[in-house]
């Protein structure tokens, strides 16, 4: 008789939480001086407060919360819906395309890419728009100098370690929210 393997769910919080906490909300404050008055912008504003949030979890973990990241995408995208819906059938194209990309990716080379890294796609560009192709560019480019960095200082054995992604998928985020 086989045993199904029961995957454990992802903690909803770090271990430094208010300090997590403290910066999170400051992000989320400074996004919401430096975007536009909208509700894209306050949207916007608290993804990007939650991103620093997940990343703290994913540095940690290596895991990624779906009960955190799927709510968010649908509230993104509802209140979205309910403001400017031809504005929010954009942002669910670019969610549903992300995701698609990052799901494609992680099949192609198991454990390159976790199902974790796949919703926060679909988080990305649910908040993101368009703008996520340039975020997932800057995450990328930032999570392979992180890689090369540790060849560099470790030599072959880095190549054995595994790095989360969800962080370097956040600041790409929080990269092409600015610019």
């Amino acid at each position: 008789m086989t045993s199904l393997r029961v995957a454990r769910p992802a903690p909803l919080k770090p271990s430094r939480a208010p300090a997590a906490a403290v910066v999170a909300v400051a992000v989320a404050w400074g996004y919401l001086t430096l975007l536009e008055p909208s509700v894209l912008g306050v949207l916007q504003s608290a993804t990007a407060g939650l991103l620093v949030w997940l990343a703290a979890i994913d540095l940690e973990f290596h895991l990624l919360p779906d009960r955190l990241m799927l709510p968010a995408t649908v509230i993104v995208l509802a209140v979205l819906g309910l403001a400017d819906p031809h504005l929010a059938a954009a942002h669910a194209l670019a969610a549903m395309g992300t995701a698609m990309l990052l799901l494609v990716a992680a099949l192609a080379r198991a454990g390159a890419l976790g199902m974790g890294d796949v919703k926060l796609g679909l988080l990305l560009g649910a908040a993101l728009g368009a703008s996520v192709l340039t975020a997932l560019m800057i995450g990328f480019a930032a999570a392979a100098l992180a890689g090369a960095a540790l060849v560099a200082r470790d030599g072959r054995s880095a190549l054995r370690r595994q790095l989360p992604l969800g962080p370097y998928l956040a600041l790409g985020a929080l990269t092409a929210l600015v610019l």
